[in-house]
């Protein structure tokens, strides 16, 4: 009897997951994903922005793996809801939780929770489809908006914030969202960092794609951009050439203008019944590295406020969970007996893309020598419980069917290789047609 393990969650963590078992493992191994959603892939599909097509080819790499004779893709899946821990428990030999990280951490300030007042993951999930996002969720209505952040994901809102509705069309952006990108009235983007442009978190590449925007003009603040001292990695001194090169060129008329803010931290989003202005409070390097402020103000009058200042797991029903670290605790990936966990739930939202095949080896290392000469056990069915439950997930060959179904679409559209289906019951009809 070969070993059975269930891997909850089909982002790269999880599938780099079930890749390392069925390579590390001494003795056949038979793997089944589980994913609440329809579609594989996690935040490839649904975190990574559209016109970053090199990026999303890692998905090209994640299906072959889902493709391999070991591996099974169950999707519309929930732990919690269609079955529980201990259940999955007993029908596979060990358990792997690889669902990430899927909220927003919160700026902790007045006025957050207005109407307006948006986590960056809610966006990003707009733009990318998720079909927890409904497509009228938002009206890019106010003609100046905040991004508080500067890291990738900030980066990347601001870019799709910035660019026109044509210059996204060859993209897989689902269509209703594309019109509402085409009828935004943004016309002046800030991109808010707490710290010195030597702190920000995003990548060169990233930072260069923003100066070569066609439809905005992005302007940075010499006295912003100024940095004393200090042996900075290649990356920040990069980051702080082009920085100081865009500090020393004038506006060119574009429609719309980037600001790229930073020794700035909110301290209150203000409005009565939605966002009105954001207020900003100056800040400065303490002597032991900390930011302080400074008690100069200043206040944008922005209709919008996305939050982009990191992602968070959350719980998982009957799983441990720690609250300070927002992370499962493990060792090596070992939760307690038979269950283990990969990816950011394991270390937090730190890393590439990449960074989950290192760690999901690792912990299917320690789950392997955990196992090693195990007496046979005698597995519950799956499928038959989830059978009487009314559950019928969603197979690879289904998925199969949304993707050729978005390919349909979009050459309808006349729009690029695909066009996602926005909502659950557009990609079952795909996968499952009425009689």
């Amino acid at each position: 009897m070969g070993l059975r393990v269930a891997v909850i969650g089909s982002g790269p963590a999880g599938i780099y997951t079930a890749e390392a078992l069925v390579k590390q493992s001494p003795e056949p191994v038979e793997v089944d994903v589980l994913e609440r959603l329809p579609t594989p892939y996690g935040l490839v599909r649904y975190g990574v922005a559209p016109d970053h097509t090199s990026i999303k080819s890692i998905a090209n790499y994640l299906r072959r793996v889902l493709e391999l004779p070991q591996v099974r893709f169950l999707g519309g899946v929930t732990l919690g809801e269609h079955v529980s821990a201990a259940e999955l428990l007993g029908a596979y030999d060990a358990v792997v939780y690889a669902t990430g990280a899927m909220v927003d951490r919160r700026l902790g300030i007045p006025g957050e929770d207005l109407p307006g007042s948006v986590a960056a993951t809610d966006f990003v999930n707009w733009y990318c489809g998720h079909p927890d996002v409904e497509p009228s969720r938002f009206v890019l209505d106010s003609p100046e908006v905040a991004v508080i952040g500067v890291g990738n994901v900030a980066v990347d809102v601001v870019r799709v914030l910035a660019k026109t509705a044509e210059e996204l069309s060859a993209t897989d952006v689902p269509h209703d969202v594309l019109e509402r990108l085409g009828q935004s009235q943004v016309k002046a983007i800030h991109m808010i960092g707490r710290r010195g442009p030597q702190h920000a978190k995003f990548t060169l590449k990233e930072l260069r794609e923003l100066g070569e925007l066609a439809n905005a003009d992005v302007c940075v603040r010499p006295e912003e951009a100024v940095v004393l001292g200090g042996d900075y990695p290649r990356q920040v001194r990069g980051n702080l050439d082009v920085l100081r090169s865009w500090a020393q060129r004038a506006p060119s008329g574009r429609p719309r203008r980037l600001d790229v803010r930073f020794w700035l931290r909110p301290v209150e989003i203000i409005g009565a019944e939605r966002v009105e202005g954001l207020r900003l409070e100056r800040t400065r390097l303490t002597p032991e590295g900390r930011v302080a402020g400074t008690g100069e103000f200043e206040t944008l009058p922005v209709g919008m406020v996305l939050r982009s200042v990191g992602y968070q797991s959350v719980p998982l029903p009957g799983v441990p969970f720690s609250r300070e670290t927002m992370t499962v605790p493990n060792e090596a990936g070992r939760v307690r007996e038979r269950e283990y966990v990969a990816g950011w739930l394991k270390r937090g939202p730190t890393g590439v893309i990449g960074t989950n095949k290192s760690d999901a080896a690792e912990t299917v290392r320690t789950l392997l020598s955990d196992l090693a000469g195990r007496e046979p056990a005698r597995h519950a069915d799956l499928d038959e419980l989830l059978a009487r439950r009314g559950v019928r997930p969603v197979t690879y060959d289904d998925w199969l069917a949304i993707e050729a179904a978005e390919a349909e679409l979009a050459r309808s559209l006349g729009r690029g290789e695909r066009v996602k289906l926005t909502g659950l019951e557009a990609m079952l009809r795909a996968c499952r047609p009425r009689p």
